[in-house]
């Protein structure tokens, strides 16, 4: 089972190459002369109905509310993964990324707390530090140092598995609307009904992805984010094998969506929520309390809390340094945590309700550029001076 997760990884380090098109695309376009088309296509209404079932929504919209959720799908099945059959199944190796992601949620949002609080500003937004985009920051870590420990890609992706998944549900948590209870109760009971199906083993593969919808929509309606939908659905999907000698059903659901998010789904996403105008954007505006606050929580506080909880876990003796890994990779390792990018477009879209402002979405792009530019320098191999 160790190969599902060098293939996730090998599949994230691909996309994460795709990642930062998608966003210079979006932003050239919405800077060039081509941004009221650019801004006309993102506002396109979209209706879907299915009997009873009715919303529109605009393209970007829909990108969040629909294909998105796809995504935690798949990250909440590859955190199952590592849990009953990777890399986290095993105590004595759950100890390091789990006390590394603690600290890479706990650190970042003390930093923005600090530097946004401590400058008149608000609370709001203290979870967008939290993220790490997993595809991104493995795209660095192979360009940087392609021979490096695989020790280290299994932490920093476990670490943006568990960092994701929780950022993500504290802010669906704090910014949920009015519940709409019938509808809170409807996606519980086609919950309920997706775990039944999954102990049938020859199920169909059609009822899962029937199953889906169902949450999905009654997710939709009920007032709670509809990525929550992909999260609970990801852990109904069972481990094992519809019949003996065939592959884990769980591999095969992953090794069937994960290229079309890794490759379809994000990009779209960033191409949708990455664009401003850089026109109308100065340099100035990031000293204001809530962007400086998010460039600082993902360029410091993200990797002193990753490195600082390693660090800590393995002086106590609490877990082991990765064989074969030096201090300066961990900490490189730590600085590419600090990567949110599209995770944390997504936060903070799901924060505000709406496009965030021009200011975070390029305090975003400042802070992951540093960390990535951080972690490429501790990573690659010093030069020794020519003789």
């Amino acid at each position: 089972m160790r190969r599902l997760t060098l293939a996730y990884l090998r599949t994230e380090s691909g996309a994460g190459l795709v990642l930062p098109v998608a966003a210079v695309a979006a932003i050239s376009l919405a800077t060039s002369g081509y941004a009221a088309p650019y801004r006309e296509f993102l506002a396109v209404p979209i209706a879907a109905r299915l009997g009873d079932f009715a919303e529109t929504m605009s393209v970007a919209g829909w990108a969040r509310a629909l294909l998105m959720p796809v995504f935690f799908l798949v990250l909440g099945m590859a955190l199952k993964f590592e849990l009953l059959r990777g890399e986290l199944s095993n105590p004595r190796r759950l100890a390091l990324p789990a006390l590394a992601a603690l600290g890479g949620l706990v650190a970042p949002a003390a930093v923005f707390l600090a530097a946004s609080l401590g400058r008149g500003g608000g609370a709001h937004g203290w979870t967008i530090g939290c993220a790490t985009d997993g595809a991104a920051a493995l795209a660095a870590l192979t360009l940087a140092g392609p021979k490096l420990s695989q020790a280290l890609r299994v932490l920093l992706i476990c670490v943006a598995l568990i960092d994701n998944l929780a950022a993500m549900l504290v802010t669906a948590a704090l910014n949920a609307a009015a519940i709409e209870a019938p509808m809170l109760v409807g996606a519980l009971v086609a919950l309920a009904a997706l775990a039944l199906v999954s102990r049938w083993r020859r199920a169909p593969f059609l009822f899962y992805a029937l199953g889906f919808l169902v949450v999905w929509g009654f997710t939709l309606k009920s007032g709670l984010d509809p990525a929550l939908a992909g999260v609970a659905c990801a852990f109904t999907v069972p481990v094992g094998a519809r019949r003996l000698g065939q592959e884990s059903m769980l591999k095969y659901f992953m090794d069937s969506l994960h290229p079309y998010v890794a490759f379809a789904v994000l990009p779209f996403f960033v191409f949708t929520a990455a664009g401003f105008s850089l026109h109308h954007f100065h340099l100035r505006d990031l000293a204001a309390p809530a962007p400086t606050a998010v460039m600082l929580a993902l360029a410091l506080g993200k990797p002193l809390g990753v490195f600082g909880a390693c660090a800590a876990a393995i002086s106590l003796k609490a877990a082991r340094r990765p064989t074969g890994t030096t201090w300066r990779e961990l900490l490189g390792v730590a600085a590419l945590c600090g990567v949110g990018f599209t995770v944390s477009y997504f936060i903070a879209d799901a924060g505000s309700g709406q496009t965030p402002p021009a200011t975070i979405r390029a305090a975003i792009l400042i802070g992951s550029a540093f960390a990535a530019t951080a972690g490429e320098w501790l990573l690659s191999p010093p030069r020794r001076p020519a003789i």
